[in-house]
């Protein structure tokens, strides 16, 4: 079995640090100047390794460097060097012309976000492909739930495959708060839907007021003197229309007795304030995905989720209904942390309404 592997080693640097994505050079360099640290390579290595755990026999032909070699060596599978970047700084012509380089492969897989599956569209034909996650959003339906996902994904590939969608938002108008995704194309990837994120979907289906009666009871359970960080999502928004509060489009932003304590905070941050004081987090599920924690809220990362009291996780009927039955999931970057979570979570539903559900870490083995 010949795997193709292309890294963008950038991806998802802007996340910790409240940049909402990692698209351009400038918002790199803001990234890497605020603290961030990469984290690509290390998921496409946790991806090879779940792969050649199953399958001895792989061969990975990747890109030199970051783009890929490191990956690979760090995850101990044999490799073959295709092609070698023209520049230290890649970006997303790089991307395509490893694609392109890479040739015939009986799967590609590529780390990165939605942009980086986008690139990978744009160097078609393609063969079957199938997405590590390691963007800040990834929203396309074409990655697998977790790294340890893709691997095992990729190690049982029998050739079948789905069409999955490529979608990509206007980073700029993104950290505005306007969110808009695009339908860009349609990639092959292989028939597993278990493991499969699927493409995020709105909540315009969810009735009026939905939000509404999720932030009443939201608000009615905040106890004086706790502090509570609102991850990003509409549900969140009306927690604090509730409190009477211009809260960050799209970002993490900490409240206390009904005031805004810290605006639109980084990963860094956020921990500094849940080793100070006793914080919660209310987060709010991806519609058509499930996720809870590791997609556009990378704020709230392994250490994080430690100093915190617990968390509050909303979502309306519709959105639970949507999922058909498919858990709620955690991806951190930490799956020893994300089996922590492992169990059922309490979700309010609406005002003095909530359900059990299932959740469970990303990276637990999938059918």
């Amino acid at each position: 079995m010949i795997v193709g592997l292309v890294v963008n080693p950038v991806a998802g640097l802007g996340g910790a640090v409240a940049l909402k994505g990692s698209d351009g050079p400038d918002v790199q360099a803001r990234a890497l100047a605020l603290g961030a640290v990469p984290r690509a390579s290390a998921r496409a290595a946790a991806a090879l390794r779940a792969l050649h755990a199953r399958r001895p026999d792989v061969r990975v032909r990747t890109v030199a460097g970051p783009m890929g070699e490191e990956s690979a060596r760090a995850a101990g599978v044999p490799y073959e060097v295709a092609h070698r970047p023209t520049a230290s700084r890649t970006g997303a012509d790089d991307t395509r012309a490893a694609v392109v380089a890479l040739g015939a492969v009986d799967l590609l897989l590529f780390a990165g976000g939605d942009g980086t599956a986008r690139d990978v569209l744009d160097a078609g034909p393609l063969p079957p492909v199938l997405g590590v996650p390691a963007g800040v959003k990834v929203y396309s339906g074409c990655f697998a739930v977790s790294p340890a996902a893709a691997g095992a994904t990729a190690a049982v590939f029998d050739g079948r495959t789905v069409d999955a969608e490529v979608v990509d938002l206007d980073e700029e108008a993104y950290r505005a708060g306007l969110v808009g995704a695009r339908l860009h194309g349609t990639v092959r990837v292989p028939a597993a839907p278990a493991r499969l994120s699927g493409r995020k979907t709105g909540s315009s289906a969810a009735p009026p007021g939905s939000a509404e009666s999720i932030a009443r009871a939201v608000v009615a359970g905040m106890r004086p003197g706790t502090a509570y960080a609102l991850g990003p999502g509409a549900t969140t928004l009306a927690v604090g229309r509730a409190l009477g509060l211009g809260l960050t489009p799209l970002g993490v932003d900490v409240v206390r007795d009904g005031a805004l304590l810290a605006p639109d905070v980084t990963e860094r941050q956020l921990h500094t304030i849940a080793m100070s004081q006793v914080t919660h987090g209310v987060l709010s599920v991806i519609g058509g995905q499930g996720f809870v924690i590791g997609r556009g809220n990378q704020q709230f990362s392994p250490r994080v989720l430690a100093a915190l009291a617990g968390i509050v996780v909303l979502a309306t009927q519709q959105k639970l209904a949507a999922l058909g039955g498919r858990p709620l999931l955690v991806d951190s970057g930490d799956p020893q942390a994300d089996v922590a979570f492992d169990g059922h979570v309490r979700v309010v539903t609406g005002h003095r309404e909530s359900v059990l559900y299932r959740i469970r870490s990303a990276s637990e083995e999938l059918p």
